[in-house]
């Protein structure tokens, strides 16, 4: 397999330090032997934004593991730089690397407002929570500037229309105006994913995110709004942050989460070949363990896309690390069920807003 390799020092702020290949193409350049270049081939970039404008922005979720009908990503890429993310998969579709270029190359639909407007407005829409986002993060750094997460919550308290969030950004609280509004109708949960409580190891593991501190005063806010926040620890890496579930729980169930949630890391198609590249140039001195630890929650492999299974894990270390999860979650989580109300939705919402002018 053919890499696009990067010569010292380590790239900080970046979670990737290579980009790997992408298996739809068949001609990509890579550097093989620097020593022979006048200059380098490869340098560190700065993010790149470019739009898109696509015809539909919902995506039927047909996954039998996750507990939604539909997903919308505002954003394709994500500078958080989270070297264990499903997502960089998808960037190989638009002819770009899952490693650095998922970094550094985001994809924003520009037109995503407009095109949800269209969809909520036809009068077949049937109202199943939308997941704000399935794939990328929503509240990535861009998003700061660029404020599309802030429009469709707009959009979704204008058709009243029920809204999950997922993120692990505490820019969510810019939007406690909007979010407490939904809230008043039961149309939001928010879940912050936190995957532990080592400052240190975020830093290399997810660089571009926010603190986990952050984090968990994020939950502490929202909550205090009348917002059913919850937490998803998620993925849990055996060998790096599984011994870090009781205490992320413990902070959680503090700040005010009333649902919890996880997952065991599968480092499927080139998510591997990056992971297995980090691990081995941040954690050197326990990579082999951790790599085989994996590869025993996986049947003997660290990828696995089977339903039912890939999320949970298999074998005894998947099962010592959900037996820590449960037990925590019962001792420091104060469960409520959220079920988000679809009775209000109005697809009129525009003609009614249209008539008042």
């Amino acid at each position: 397999m053919q890499t696009e390799t990067l010569t010292e020092p380590y790239m900080k702020g970046r979670g990737a330090q290579l980009n790997s290949h992408n298996r739809f193409l068949s001609q990509t350049y890579v550097t093989e032997h620097i020593e022979g270049l006048d200059e380098q081939l490869l340098k560190p970039e700065r993010t790149e934004i470019i739009y898109t404008y696509p015809k539909s922005i919902v995506n039927k979720v047909e996954s039998e593991d996750l507990g939604f009908a539909y997903s919308i990503n505002p954003y394709q890429g994500c500078e958080h730089g989270c070297i264990y993310c499903y997502a960089r998969n998808t960037h190989e579709y638009w002819g770009y690397s899952a490693g650095l270029d998922f970094e550094r190359k985001i994809l924003v639909k520009k037109n995503i407002i407009e095109v949800l407007e269209k969809t909520l407005s036809k009068k077949s829409w049937k109202p199943l929570p939308l997941m704000l986002s399935g794939n990328t993060d929503c509240y990535q750094p861009i998003e700061q500037d660029l404020e599309l997460t802030r429009k469709i919550l707009q959009t979704c308290l204008k058709y009243k229309h029920p809204v999950s969030i997922i993120t692990k950004n505490a820019l969510v609280k810019r939007d406690l105006d909007i979010l407490a509004r939904l809230a008043e109708h039961n149309l939001v949960n928010v879940t912050i994913s936190i995957t532990g409580v080592d400052e240190k190891m975020r830093m290399v593991l997810e660089p571009r995110t926010s603190t986990y501190a952050s984090r968990f005063a994020a939950i502490a806010k929202l909550s205090s709004y009348g917002i059913p926040c919850g937490v998803m620890v998620a993925p849990i890496i055996p060998g790096i942050n599984n011994f870090d579930i009781p205490a992320v729980l413990e902070q959680a169930g503090k700040a005010g989460a009333t649902y919890a949630g996880m997952s065991i890391v599968r480092l499927n198609g080139a998510v591997g070949e990056l992971f297995k590249d980090w691990l081995f140039k941040n954690l050197p001195d326990r990579a082999e363990k951790v790599w085989s630890q994996i590869c025993d929650c996986h049947g003997g492999n660290v990828n696995d896309s089977r339903f039912g299974v890939r999320l949970r894990g298999e074998g005894k270390i998947a099962e010592s690390i959900t037996q820590l999860f449960e037990v925590s979650k019962s001792r420091f989580i104060k469960s409520r069920a959220v079920e988000l109300n679809c009775s209000d939705f109005n697809y009129k919402a525009n003609d009614i807003q249209l008539c008042m002018f």
